[in-house]
C-alpha cells in the first residue's frame, strides 16, 4: 500500500487505544515508514463523509499589510 500523503511505504501495525468505547483495546491499521500517517476503518469513514466547505463560506485569511 502507498501512503496518500507522501507516497511512502505503508506497514500494518497494531495500534493500542486506551481510551475506546468498544472495550476494544487494540486495532489494526496502516502506518506509513516515511511520515507515519495513520489509517485505519474509523479515518478511511470519517475522511470518506466529510463534506468541503461551501464557496464563499470559507474562511477568510487575513494578509499582512506591507509597510513601505
Amino acid at each position: 500500500m502507498e501512503c496518500r500523503r507522501c507516497n511512502g511505504a505503508m506497514v500494518q501495525d497494531v495500534f493500542e487505544d486506551l481510551k475506546d468505547d468498544t472495550g476494544s483495546l487494540y486495532f489494526r491499521g496502516w502506518r506509513c515508514l516515511i511520515c507515519g500517517e495513520i489509517l485505519d476503518p474509523v479515518i478511511e469513514h470519517n475522511r470518506g463523509t466529510h463534506r468541503e466547505p461551501l464557496l464563499g463560506r470559507a474562511r477568510k485569511t487575513k494578509f499582512a499589510t506591507q509597510l513601505s
